[in-house]
């Protein structure tokens, strides 16, 4: 019985059951490697307000997260908190999506470089100098007009499933862009208006490059959010404008790419390799002009950061660490 007993002590000291130390409180909170919390706000710019997620330490270097289409800053809701225990993050939502004042489509005609103005108003309005900028999507268009501007504010690039060369757009993808801007037809109209649609939204954009190996970390939260941002016909027009001035993005492409080359950006390029719509030759283009980027090919899609959020996180602080940005 005396061992049975001694044995029984000795079990609950090694599970951690003994009675606490003389001085240590017997509820004393245990240590939780937590993430800093989102916050969510507006500021207000000229005649609009602007709406951003900001999470982390505001000392440490910034990374501006900027979203694509049909998207807004919702898609980096799972990727804020694992980059902001490092990092301070922003990410806001463009001029007419999500929770950022939608101007009336009838009186504002939306293009690339109004969305590009803004955010630059937005960002040097939070008085950030110099930032890491992620672009996916649309985001590459509003990202590479705030490089254009001033490109030694950017401290590194992340391109994830973002164009800056043809190689990653089909011949059949590029004329598409071309006829958006030069035909002006109401049949054409119409043709880009149905692309805003719930269907669209979900099987032409979200589903269209997802098979049995990724499709289940596509969350339906994701389509679900948009679609509330495109419940009017206004809303859907804003970004019909947006398809239709997407061309003067591919008009601009040699010049973006002299811009990197000249200066030669600490680059990661997280590319999600089962994209149709923007394909990974695009990821391997940029090769040619940033010989020391690193480029990863992901088994994912379009909206990669949606599935395969702690991956891409991971590249991001492992490379940034690399490069001593912190």
């Amino acid at each position: 019985m005396k061992k049975l007993l001694i044995f029984t002590l000795s079990l609950l000291t090694l599970l951690g059951c003994n009675h606490p130390k003389e001085g240590t409180p017997k509820d004393q909170e245990k240590i939780y490697f937590l993430p800093p919390a989102t916050s969510y706000n507006h500021i207000a710019i000229d005649s609009v307000k602007l709406f951003y997620r900001e999470a982390g330490n505001k000392n440490n270097t910034t990374i501006v997260l900027l979203h694509g289409y049909p998207s807004t800053s919702h898609s980096y809701r799972n990727l804020i908190p694992m980059l902001a225990s490092h990092y301070h993050v922003i990410a806001p939502d463009n001029l007419g999506s999500g929770y950022s004042t939608h101007l009336d489509p009838e009186t504002t005609t939306y293009t690339f470089d109004l969305l590009a103005s803004y955010t630059e108003k937005l960002i040097n309005a939070l008085k950030i100098d110099n930032y890491v900028l992620y672009m996916q999507d649309f985001g590459a268009p509003v990202g590479y007009r705030l490089m254009m501007h001033n490109p030694k504010r950017i401290e590194a690039l992340i391109i994830q499933n973002a164009n800056a060369y043809l190689d990653g757009l089909t011949p059949k993808r590029q004329e598409f862009f071309r006829t958006a801007q030069t035909d002006t037809s109401q049949e054409k109209h119409d043709f880009l208006f149905n692309l805003t649609s719930k269907d669209a939204i979900i099987n032409k954009q979200y589903l269209f490059d997802l098979d049995s190996t990724n499709i289940h970390f596509q969350s339906p939260d994701a389509w679900t959010y948009d679609l509330a941002f495109l419940n009017s016909e206004k809303d859907r027009e804003i970004q019909v404008q947006l398809f239709k001035d997407y061309n003067t993005n591919l008009i601009r492409y040699p010049k973006w790419q002299h811009m990197l080359k000249e200066n030669q950006p600490k680059t990661l390029i997280a590319w999600g390799k089962k994209d149709l719509k923007f394909n990974y030759k695009g990821a391997e283009a940029y090769l040619r002009d940033l010989p020391n980027a690193k480029l990863h090919l992901l088994d994912a899609g379009h909206f990669a950061a949606e599935e395969k959020t702690r991956d891409i996180a991971k590249l991001i602080l492992d490379f940034l660490a690399s490069n001593k940005i912190n």
